[in-house]
């Protein structure tokens, strides 16, 4: 997909302000920008696994029918869950109208803005100290155990890496201006994947600690995120991935940072769990690919708040090429948000979690009409619904892992959102909340 086919070009810092929330769709990455707006048609899906294997089939006759009576090249964009189910459904519709900038990266002006802009609440209205409570599901405890009983399924030999995840809810509390959390996030990382999408078909305001289910749907229901890992971005014949697993908290001081940077990319442990979600998506592209460059040695790139091990896998596409959805599709889950082998690793998610993970380890973003897109894994993320907030963070438990240190990294990756949020990363409260 070329720019010059799409509208007049704007700067990232214009399309935040054109942002509207509980509406829009937004897409920040390192190659460019996305604001979509209103809803010409939505794509129905049922709540059921396979679906999710139909569904590049679908989006491309979708997309051609919507380009043979439009002038416009269309485009398809929002969110597909973890795992789809009744309560949980892809959100992807074409938008009426959509506007493209350059990437997050040449944004001086959107973190210049922000810079000004920490001291204001995200949220709206007078926040005291009995206004919400910060609930975590499962417990800390509980999730130590949780670890704990997925190292015993890994030395019995059904596993190699599971993906443990937790979440963290503010209740009852005032709503979110989610605009402005969106400039935070964008302005923080620049160099990864922005988003917000509006939900709509599978409820708002979920509440892990009551299982399954989902509480009723609200216009001002929004995923909201900042993820530093591509799943997979096609343009023309070039596809490419970055798959992330390994993790380090970052320290403040620079020497310690340093130290942690320099200790993770030498850990045995991390590059073994990074090592299998490489060859998982090697061979996940592979049959599509007439060339695929997979670096032998993983780097170390860093957010805000965490280091990680990181490998881009390049390739050139076989024609007719795979749209970018189709490629996604393919790849998810990577071990890297499920673990492997995936049937097994699913099962003890579905065992030890006790909650719908929904939209989180799922994917957001695009695809075009001639196939070009780019899809980000949905992690460092938060639903937002009108007097709730829910985060999630997850870690890769592989032989080695320790449940107090696997803790400790969800807690680290939860900060990205609190942080933006103006809330204390290192108790979980901050601006009124009380941790129950």
């Amino acid at each position: 997909m070329m720019l010059g086919q799409k509208e007049k070009l704007l700067s990232p810092a214009d399309l935040l302000d054109k942002y509207s929330e509980g509406s829009a769709f937004y897409f920040g990455s390192p190659r460019r920008t996305l604001l979509a707006e209103g809803e010409l048609v939505r794509l129905s899906v049922e709540g059921k696994g396979e679906e999710l294997e139909r569904l590049p089939r679908r989006v491309a006759d979708l997309l051609a029918g919507v380009r043979a009576g439009n002038a416009a090249e269309p485009v398809i964009v929002g969110a597909i869950p973890f795992t789809v189910n009744s309560g949980v459904r892809p959100e992807l519709f074409v938008p009426r109208h959509t506007e493209w900038a350059g990437p997050l990266a040449d944004a001086e002006a959107v973190q210049a803005d922000v810079a000004g802009d920490t001291a204001r609440s995200v949220f709206d209205g007078e926040v005291d100290g009995g206004t919400f409570k910060i609930v975590s599901f499962p417990t800390e405890s509980d999730y130590e155990a949780a670890v704990r009983k997925g190292l015993e399924q890994l030395r019995s030999g059904k596993l190699r890496k599971v993906v443990l995840s937790r979440s963290l809810r503010l209740e009852n509390c005032p709503p979110v201006q989610t605009g402005r959390l969106l400039r935070r996030l964008a302005a923080s990382n620049t160099r990864g994947y922005t988003f917000a999408v509006p939900l709509r078909a599978s409820g708002s305001g979920h509440n892990p600690g009551q299982g399954q289910g989902t509480a009723p749907a609200s216009a001002a229901h929004t995923l909201i995120g900042a993820s530093p890992e591509l799943l997979v971005a096609r343009s023309g014949q070039l596809v490419t991935a970055n798959p992330l697993a390994g993790s380090a908290a970052r320290s403040s001081d620079p020497a310690e940072d340093k130290r942690r940077a320099d200790a993770l990319l030498l850990s045995a442990k991390d590059r073994h769990e990074h090592a299998v979600v490489v060859d998982a998506v090697a061979s996940a592209l592979r049959p599509y690919c007439r060339k695929l460059d997979v670096p032998a040695e993983p780097s170390v790139i860093g957010t805000k708040t965490m280091w990680h091990l990181s490998t881009k896998v390049t390739g050139e596409l076989l024609e007719p090429a795979a749209s970018s959805l189709e490629l996604a599709v393919a790849m998810h889950p990577t071990p890297a948000v499920c673990g492997t082998p995936t049937g097994p690793a699913r099962t003890a998610i579905r065992e030890l979690e006790s909650f719908d993970r929904r939209y989180f380890t799922g994917m957001v973003g695009w695809c075009d009409a001639a196939g070009d897109g780019e899809w980000a894994v949905t992690i460092r993320c938060a639903e937002i619904a009108e007097d709730a907030v829910t985060l999630y963070a997850g870690a890769g438990i592989v032989e080695g892992s320790d449940p107090a240190a696997e803790l400790a990294e969800t807690s680290s990756k939860l900060k990205t959102l609190l942080l933006a949020m103006g809330m204390d990363p290192d108790t979980g409260s901050g601006g009124g909340g009380k941790s129950v």
